[in-house]
């Protein structure tokens, strides 16, 4: 018998695997998701900041929070959320545009304040890549400089109690 080594080998797994082949038979290829051995490796995300504001709430958003109240009110055995975003859901899209627009008023509300905090976190953020003086957070920082005060202050206390033993 011979091996399966060889041109011929060669052939028939690669007319194995063409895509025709396999749309034909209505099979899969046996190798899994293609260009995956010889894909670099994702790299990864970078941490989040804590420090970052939140992104605003949309209207429909704005307008769950209230409903959920109501319908926990009327519901009080339900404890699914699923069953309350859906029910949601449904009473938002029955609502009309006029119904809608406090919602949609207070959601731009929001977003302008989140503009506002973005705006001054960028801000802070630009100066804090300028000033990598150290890794520190400022309130660290400060903890610090209180910490050193005191003990200069506990100094200056004792030198005084000493002159006035004396």
């Amino acid at each position: 018998m011979k091996n399966a080594k060889g041109k011929g080998a060669a052939r028939a797994s690669k007319e194995s695997l063409k895509p025709v082949d396999d749309r034909k038979v209505g099979k899969r290829k046996a190798s899994g998701k293609p260009g995956r051995s010889s894909a670099p490796k994702k790299e990864k995300k970078a941490k989040k900041d804590p420090n970052k504001p939140k992104r605003p709430p949309s209207a429909f958003f704005v307008f769950l929070e209230e409903f959920r109240k109501t319908f926990k009110a009327e519901n009080p055995n339900v404890k699914a959320v699923s069953v309350v975003g859906k029910a949601g859901g449904e009473k938002w899209k029955s609502l009309s545009s006029a119904e809608k627009a406090p919602y949609e008023s207070k959601a731009a509300k929001r977003k302008a304040e989140y503009e506002k905090l973005i705006k001054a976190y960028d801000k802070k953020q630009a100066s804090s890549a300028d000033d990598e003086e150290s890794d520190k957070s400022k309130s660290e920082v400060n903890d610090e400089d209180d910490a050193s005060g005191e003990e200069e202050e506990e100094d200056d206390e004792e030198e005084e109690d000493d002159e006035d033993d004396d």
